[in-house]
């Protein structure tokens, strides 16, 4: 006689659905918001400080100065930020510090660790998922395995530890 489980049956997935991953997100938003605006004080300071040393100079020196500090720190800003998400998704724990906290991690479509080079795909797939008005994040409530478009495109699922 079999019994309703069969210890070796692979179970299916429960998959992390569009509010879950937002507040996720909202989490992670906050963490790396904190960081990132620590680090553009910083450099305003810096940018403050070489306005006051470089008074002297022409105004037009002074404001490459400026601009190429502008440059480094969005650089800084967008390099942080992408590490953020492919080293921590790609990472033993399969998630963000967001994801984590709410009990979520990223495998690609077999429940596998992704790469980091998988990883970096769905980053920069987000950014098409937010230039179509947004709708490749809306996709999540709609699709089968809640995926958003970002996670099609890279074979990634959102699933409950």
């Amino acid at each position: 006689m079999e019994t309703a489980e069969t210890p070796n049956t692979p179970t299916q997935p429960e998959y992390a659905g569009f509010w879950l991953r937002l507040a996720a997100y909202i989490i992670d938003y906050f963490i790396l918001g904190s960081v990132l605006a620590s680090l553009m004080v910083f450099i305003g300071l810096a940018m403050g400080l070489s306005t006051t040393i470089f008074y002297d100079m022409e105004e037009q020196a002074n404001q490459m100065v400026i601009i190429t500090l502008s440059v480094i720190l969005g650089i800084m800003g967008f390099s942080a930020s992408w590490l953020y998400y492919a080293v921590l998704e790609s990472g033993s724990y399969q998630g963000t510090l967001g994801k984590m906290l709410l009990n979520l991690k990223v495998t690609d479509l077999e429940g596998s660790r992704i790469s980091f080079a998988r990883a970096t795909g769905r980053f920069f797939g987000k950014f098409i998922s937010s230039f179509i008005l947004y709708i490749g994040y809306i996709m999540i409530g709609f699709t089968e395995k809640q995926q958003g478009l970002h996670d099609i495109l890279a074979g990634c699922l959102v699933v409950r530890k």
